[in-house]
């Protein structure tokens, strides 16, 4: 038996839009239960343009479509087209996937702000997006949130320091193997990590002999921990790419895949500490945090 949880984030006004409603009709259809982490403010996609001085970050546009995935409009959200507060225009997308069961947590007040500037980012101030986040999640759920998922992977001290004050359960900031208890420059925090231990979707499709084809089966193979997980976008797997996903999930069913939340992950493992350390992988431009290798 291998047991997967499904991780989504999601990113856009699109993603939230468009994509979260099809994903949530999979997983009613499949009986799954997925951890779901929302960004609740201003869609800024467009001031991502700023990461095209990065290595690889042409190339896996062109290999995902990227205009097309994201579409247009949300190319130009923050930069000619004002950014529009993505959970507000439609709380009820958020509220559907509370009641129906999903493990919600949050991902991002500005997704890309965060992503991209966390660094310089003070712990006044992401205390003040993860409050905004956390707010508006209680008011519409009636419950304060237990989980976040970092934008892109990146965390920093002060990221780390705010999740441990906010009382979470657990943390999906990272790449690895199995869950942990994060060691960052020398100090330990809690709660827990949670890594994503498969490559997604626009990291591997595209390159060499991986297509809409054969991604099933390159996830089906690398699900060779004990604590698999999935980082799926509302973006790709949520619209053009959703008939891929559910092609996925029937052929993991089928092998006796028994799927899990990241929230049964925390329950359910017993953690020792691990060191985050920064680096890269393939198919990802710039940096991200990674539980460290054994």
């Amino acid at each position: 038996m291998k047991k997967l949880a499904i991780k989504v984030d999601i990113d856009t006004l699109r993603g939230y839009r468009e994509g979260v409603p099809q994903m949530l009709d999979l997983f009613k259809r499949h009986e799954i239960m997925a951890s779901i982490f929302f960004s609740f403010g201003p869609d800024n996609s467009g001031k991502a343009i700023r990461r095209i001085f990065r290595k690889g970050f042409i190339s896996k546009m062109m290999r995902t479509k990227a205009p097309s995935t994201y579409g247009i409009k949300t190319l130009m959200y923050g930069t000619l087209i004002p950014a529009p507060i993505i959970v507000p225009t439609d709380p009820g997308i958020f509220v559907r996937a509370v009641d129906e069961g999903h493990d919600c947590g949050v991902h991002a007040w500005d997704h890309v702000y965060v992503q991209d500037k966390l660094a310089g980012i003070s712990k006044e101030e992401f205390r003040s997006f993860f409050e905004k986040s956390a707010n508006m999640f209680e008011k519409l759920s009636g419950r304060k949130p237990l989980s976040c998922a970092a934008p892109g992977w990146q965390i920093s001290s002060v990221s780390l320091e705010v999740q441990e004050e906010a009382g979470l359960e657990y943390c999906s900031d990272t790449r690895g193997r199995s869950p942990f208890l994060p060691v960052f420059e020398g100090r330990s925090y809690t709660p827990v990590q949670i890594p994503t231990t498969l490559p997604t979707m626009d990291e591997i499709l595209g390159l060499p002999g991986i297509d809409d084809d054969s991604i099933g089966d390159v996830w089906l193979n690398g699900m060779n921990n004990e604590w698999n997980v999935l980082t799926v976008h509302a973006e790709m797997e949520g619209l053009s790419k959703i008939g891929v996903f559910e092609k996925f999930i029937i052929k993991a069913k089928e092998n006796g895949t028994v799927f899990y939340t990241l929230a049964d992950y925390a329950r359910d493992s017993a953690p020792g500490e691990c060191n985050i350390e920064i680096g890269t992988i393939t198919g990802r431009a710039g940096t991200l945090a990674s539980q460290e290798d054994e």
